[in-house]
């Protein structure tokens, strides 16, 4: 079962609500790309190749949604509904790659058919949808191969199938593990303050019959300290030339740990999460989300914060190449140093 697909009838996009889980597996159908930016902004879909899928699918939306008689306002319609897509979720690079991606495609059509452009739109979003899941599996087998056997991983926030098209990015990795017979054993961060852990990386291992135990966050260094945990593995919304890896927060102090205790950790990633205009992590947007994601975090009913109290809510941090082991991507496994290996790998998957 894919995380998002485009539906014919209507036009309309499905995809799995993700705030609903793993109380409830619900489809959404939106039929409009603000119906898209508005599930993106409030992750009723999420992850970076998730949401570039989104992206793409939600262009496709404006296109066949639009009013325009010519190309010249069909153009202009899909100028205002990208540029409105993108600042949904500004660090995850993947939805500007995703829209841009799918815009080139209806250009490249050269015709000035309005039916013409939209079908280019949409054959591009539905490609970017279909490689998504090869390249997953792809990373997945890459990875499989650094893990020993048996082994124990611990595994930040949620990157399997449900943060991207199918089959997943880091969680991708574990699942070909499993599948190729090795004895893996997950220890799941909780992932606060959404619990991206707890709720849909249990979920998703619970239904590919693969152990695990969730912990708190703060319990990862005791694990990594233990010497009983072979490996870390998290995704990325954005790596910058450098390798330095924008990720869900608490991925700094997780690679901290880590390093401290000579733990290999892993950064799983599409090439299209990699973004070289940018020379450092310090160049990348990070995200600040409403502070009632912290401060609505309720004991028997009640707000665990003081009345009147405030929040920081930073989505993301960002870690610094110097702490990451390797990256795995399509193109393979990447060494240090990372950005001359980031850069070829870039070459080698825009060359496919």
């Amino acid at each position: 079962m894919r995380t998002i697909v485009w539906k014919q009838s209507g036009p309309s996009v499905a995809l799995i609500d993700q705030r609903l889980l793993p109380e409830k597996l619900e489809i959404l159908s939106l039929h409009t790309y603000p119906e898209i930016i508005h599930a993106i902004k409030d992750m009723a879909i999420r992850g970076a190749p998730a949401i570039g899928a989104a992206g793409a699918f939600g262009v496709a939306l404006a296109a066949f949604t639009s009013k325009a008689t010519s190309a010249e306002e069909l153009w202009n319609d899909l100028a205002v509904a990208a540029e409105a897509i993108r600042a949904a979720r500004p660090t995850a690079v993947n939805l500007a790659w995703a829209v841009d991606r799918v815009l080139q495609a209806g250009h490249a059509c050269q015709q000035d058919r309005i039916d013409a452009i939209r079908t280019a739109i949409l054959a591009e979003a539905q490609r970017i949808a279909d490689e998504d899941v090869d390249i997953n599996r792809r990373m997945g087998a890459h990875g499989a191969a650094l893990l020993p056997d048996p082994c124990t991983i611990i595994h930040h926030c949620n990157t399997g199938a449900l943060a991207t098209v199918d089959y997943g990015t880091a969680l991708g990795v574990i699942r070909a593990a499993h599948e190729s017979g090795k004895q893996v054993h997950v220890l799941v961060d909780e992932t606060r303050p959404r619990l991206q852990g707890a709720r849909l990386t249990a979920w998703e291992l619970k239904q590919a019959g693969i152990p695990y135990d969730i912990i708190s966050d703060n319990a990862a260094g005791h694990f990594l300290a233990s010497g009983d945990v072979d490996a870390v593995l998290v995704g990325a919304d954005r790596v910058a030339a450098n390798g330095d890896v924008a990720n869900k927060i608490g991925t700094y102090m997780l690679a901290l740990a880590a390093s401290d205790n000579n733990v290999s950790f892993y950064c799983v990633v599409p090439t299209s999460t990699i973004d070289l205009s940018l020379p450092s992590g310090d160049d990348i947007p990070i995200e600040e989300r409403t502070p009632q994601e912290v401060l609505d975090i309720q004991r028997n009913g009640r707000p665990i914060a003081p009345e009147g109290s405030t929040a920081r809510n930073p989505a993301f941090d960002i870690t610094p190449a110097r702490l990451i082991t390797r990256f795995v991507t399509e193109a393979g496994v990447l060494e240090p140093p990372f950005p001359d290996a980031l850069r070829r790998a870039c070459e080698k998957a825009d060359g496919r």
